[in-house]
């Protein structure tokens, strides 16, 4: 008898903390610019650095905040990177 209410008790503390992080996690979202995935396309994904940044996706995070120029990517300008940038953030 013990052992089917551990069981019972296990079921239902598992449900319970379950239903509880699924709450929080909707709760406690984080919301992301939809604008990051397109200038995370549109950089050539080499993360070099060249930029002052450690990756391409900090790069674009900093140019979204506003503190890196759009042409900072030093690969990408030779395949227009910086003009895609511009127009990601002019819409």
């Amino acid at each position: 008898m013990i052992f089917i209410n551990s069981i019972i008790l296990m079921g239902a503390l598992g449900l319970v903390f379950g239903t509880f992080l699924a709450f929080a996690a909707k709760k406690f979202e984080v919301k992301e610019d939809p604008r990051l995935t397109k200038i995370m396309e549109a950089l050539p994904g080499v993360n070099c650095g060249a930029c002052g940044y450690p990756g391409c996706e900090a790069f674009a995070k900093a140019v979204l905040k506003g503190d890196a120029p759009h042409d900072g990517c030093l690969p990408g300008k030779r395949q227009g990177v910086p003009d895609k940038i511009k127009n990601i953030l002019e819409e």
